[in-house]
């Protein structure tokens, strides 16, 4: 068994999707590994994690419009060091994920024909946000 690993620097635009598929992708194919499982981990709290369509953007609207409903920035929110997008920040992420794991087959993500990975920054500002990329199976 070989293992691969790469942190990846991923600079957002503030709130909203960043699709890290090809990023991600780029390592596995470094790894050279053909057969195993790629986990994507992110190393933020505000952020995170998820596989969407990748076809159409209003997918991608009406989810950030469902984060914005779910957790509010006008809730009365007790966390609020860092302005008032920090503790919905916070709550977004902990209902999303800080990882994904995807199989590798044949070298490649072996993500579905409408999927992709994204990076889902839940801040208003931007950010420089680290995700970690673990490729590990056979050669």
């Amino acid at each position: 068994m070989a293992v691969h690993q790469e942190t990846l620097e991923v600079r957002t635009s503030g709130r909203g999707f960043e699709n890290l598929t090809r990023a991600v992708d780029g390592v596995v194919r470094r790894s050279e590994i053909q057969t195993g499982l790629c986990t994507v981990f992110i190393q933020h709290t505000s952020a995170s994690l998820v596989i969407q369509e990748n076809a159409d953007p209003d997918v991608l609207a009406d989810l950030g419009s469902f984060a914005d409903e779910l957790a509010p920035e006008s809730r009365r929110w007790r966390h609020d060091a860092e302005g008032a997008d920090d503790m919905p920040a916070h709550a977004r992420a902990a209902v999303t994920k800080t990882s994904e794991s995807v199989p590798v087959h044949a070298g490649r993500l072996a993500l579905g024909t409408w999927q992709a990975l994204y990076l889902w920054e839940h801040r208003r500002a931007p950010h420089l946000r680290r995700v970690v990329v673990h490729v590990s199976g056979e050669k």
